[in-house]
């Protein structure tokens, strides 16, 4: 307040209190997460709203009270009414509408956000009488929750487990309760499983003082940070923190003022002394800003002039890339390192991919699926090499995700930053996904199954909607080849066919905002033909690269849906071993010419007729995959949906 009154000369009011217009009571619960919920559910306590502190725990919480049974009869009418004309494509999809037609929600930030939306928008209505989730319910929006009930009074913050500070419990707690749907609300927190035991312990033994002396106390787990009925207490009664500010002096923030001319050093240490920051802090400050300004007229970059008065006068020497400190902002350094690849490669275009994925945020859920699966398989070969048990957990700290072109990354990162000094704010983040996905042929739904991360299948679609947005927008049209505009096509067409959300809001920013929507009559069938022809490539691929290793429980999941399943598979590559020796995979097996594709009933039934033809060692080509593809359901879920699915020798299959 009193920064605000120096810098605009005007008084201003401060509210010391605030009195909330819905109260809260506080409840302190030692009984089962089950048990709580029952009885607050028969007290007409609901909604209820459930708080973990990881993804994982509220899914866990929500399929128990599913089998447990929270809603009525009605309420769960109410639920499917409201479902109506949702799309549950994904395997997450599947188990989510299960839980909802039990009247139990999961929201948390892994989900898609269709799915996210869906559960909002449910919750809003008011039909679900419990909500598993993080704490990412209710921000941003109003929704009539009851009662909130914490799972725990601790969380991991990225480093340790910790108790909750109270600016986060109020919070959390202040979800309960809202203005204009009720006149009261209730905060839940459940006692750590051991005190609830303990207690239930004690209840049995009925105040009996024999049996009380024999109950042996269950411990809390080792390295457990615990919590109890006085920490709940206190945080209920505490006051929120002091806001602690996080002022940083950055390259990008430096050049944003030399921008603007004249003495930019000086307006930079305003803004230091104007922060709420410590005296020993702005002093830091101040020394860090003294050392970005030398490195920048090191490098050439700002030239200092001083001035007759005794003041001076900075001004930039190079034209700095638009918005290079927003969205992506190694975009500059990812344009200059495309010129370190070779076009005539063959891995050109999977380079490209990897400098781009370098240049974006970690997913970080992925990757550690990613790294324990290399693991997995680094113990696994050191065992068949008789490596002792202490020397595979020594060799295996060291083993983790992909990340290709490190080094040469890592070297022109380093030449980069000498003459724009200001790419040392941001780092590279080597990595593998999308590249991944790509030499394993992999779909979106094939992916999610492959690295096992059902749960987190939100995390993958934004990354891939990020990735997809720096091909498309970053890189120029003469990096492009042709492998490349079939990944950047196939990638828009996965990313859309899944959930279409977080590419149609930045496709549509600037678009007239009293447009028409297109007429349904108007829609084409096939909404982008080159990213359904890769789509519909990689997934027939795909098999022929399992079939070549006889994988034949791989082949019966993905296509038992299309009722050839694994053991007609096992039929089926049976006899085509039994006239050939082997299936190729070079890069014939890949071309077009072992793809045939029949466009013709397009318009009229919505489907091509399509044919992969294995590409066997004695090139007699006469064993494939025939199947329909139907284009509606392939483009509104998240892989090619099939029909008509068949596999044999060209004069079994037919025409």
């Amino acid at each position: 307040a009193g920064l605000l009154e120096r810098q605009t000369g005007k008084d201003v009011s401060r509210i010391i209190d605030a009195p909330r217009p819905v109260p809260l009571s506080y409840e302190y619960a030692l009984t089962s997460l089950e048990g709580t919920v029952e009885l607050a559910l028969r007290k007409g306590e609901g909604p209820l709203y459930i708080v973990h502190f990881s993804q994982d725990a509220a899914l866990s919480s929500a399929s128990a009270l599913a089998s447990y049974g929270v809603a009525t009869k009605e309420q769960r009418e109410a639920v499917k009414e409201a479902m109506k004309g949702a799309r549950f494509t994904t395997a997450f999809g599947k188990t989510l509408k299960r839980l909802l037609g039990c009247g139990v929600g999961v929201h948390h930030a892994g989900m898609l956000p269709r799915y996210r939306l869906l559960v909002e928008k449910l919750a809003q209505q008011g039909v679900l009488p419990v909500i598993c989730g993080t704490d990412t319910l209710g921000v941003g929006i109003n929704v009539p929750i009851h009662t909130v009930v914490l799972t725990a009074l601790t969380k991991f913050d990225g480093h340790k487990m910790r108790r909750l500070r109270s600016r986060e419990f109020h919070q959390i707690a202040g979800r309960a309760g809202r203005s204009g749907f009720d006149t009261e609300g209730v905060v839940i927190a459940e006692a750590p499983e051991h005190e609830i035991e303990n207690h239930k312990a004690e209840v049995k033994a009925a105040g009996d003082a024999k049996k009380l002396r024999k109950i042996k106390k269950k411990k809390p787990p080792e390295n457990f940070v615990n919590w109890n009925e006085d920490t709940f207490n206190r945080l209920v009664e505490s006051v929120p923190e002091k806001l602690t500010p996080r002022m940083r002096v950055t390259h990008s923030m430096v050049l944003a003022e030399v921008e603007q001319g004249g003495d930019a050093r000086a307006r930079v240490e305003e803004l230091i002394a104007d922060s709420l920051q410590t005296d020993e802090e702005k002093v830091a400050l101040s020394q860090r800003a003294d050392e970005v300004f030398a490195t920048l007229i090191a490098a050439g970059v700002v030239v200092k002039e001083d001035l007759p008065d005794g003041g001076a006068s900075y001004y930039v020497t190079v034209d700095l890339p638009e918005d290079f400190a927003l969205d992506q902002p190694l975009s500059p350094f990812l344009l200059a390192a495309l010129e370190l690849l070779d076009p005539e490669d063959d891995d050109y275009a999977l380079n490209v991919v990897s400098m781009v994925e370098a240049t974006l945020e970690d997913p970080r859920q992925v990757l550690r699926a990613q790294e324990r699966r290399a693991r997995d398989r680094a113990m696994a070969e050191m065992k068949m090499d008789g490596v002792e048990y202490e020397e595979r957990l020594e060799r295996i700290a060291d083993v983790t995700y992909e990340k290709p072109l490190e080094d040469l990354l890592d070297a022109a990162f380093e030449k980069y930053c000498e003459g724009v000094p200001w790419a040392r704010d941001f780092c590279l983040r080597p990595k593998s996904v999308l590249r991944d996905m790509l030499e394993s042929a992999a779909d979106f739904k094939g992916y999610i199954q492959k690295l096992g991360i059902t749960r987190y299948e939100g995390a993958l679609l934004r990354y891939l909607s990020e990735a997809f947005r720096a091909l498309d927008r970053t890189v120029p049209e003469g990096k492009r080849d042709e492998r490349l505009e079939d990944v950047v096509a196939w990638l828009g067409l996965i990313v859309r066919s899944v959930d279409s959300s977080l590419v149609d809001e930045w496709e549509n920013a600037g678009a007239a905002l009293d447009a028409a929507p297109p007429s349904p009559e108007d829609e084409p069938v096939v909404r982008d033909r080159r990213g359904l022809t890769v789509l519909v490539r990689n997934a027939l691929f795909n098999r022929v690269r399992a079939a070549a290793h006889r994988d034949v429980a791989t082949l019966g999941e993905m296509d038992a849906d299309w009722g050839f399943g694994e053991r007609a598979w096992a039929v089926a590559l049976d006899e085509f071993y039994d006239a050939h020796e082997e299936v190729l995979l070079d890069a014939d097996a890949r071309s077009k010419a072992y793809l045939v594709l029949d466009e013709s009933d397009e318009e009229s039934a919505h489907v091509w007729h399509v044919r992969q033809i294995f590409h066997d060692a004695e090139g007699d080509s006469d064993f494939a995959i025939a199947a329909d593809v139907d284009l509606d359901a392939t483009q509104a879920g998240d892989g090619v949906v099939f029909a008509n699915y068949r596999v044999g020798f060209a004069e079994d299959l037919g025409e």
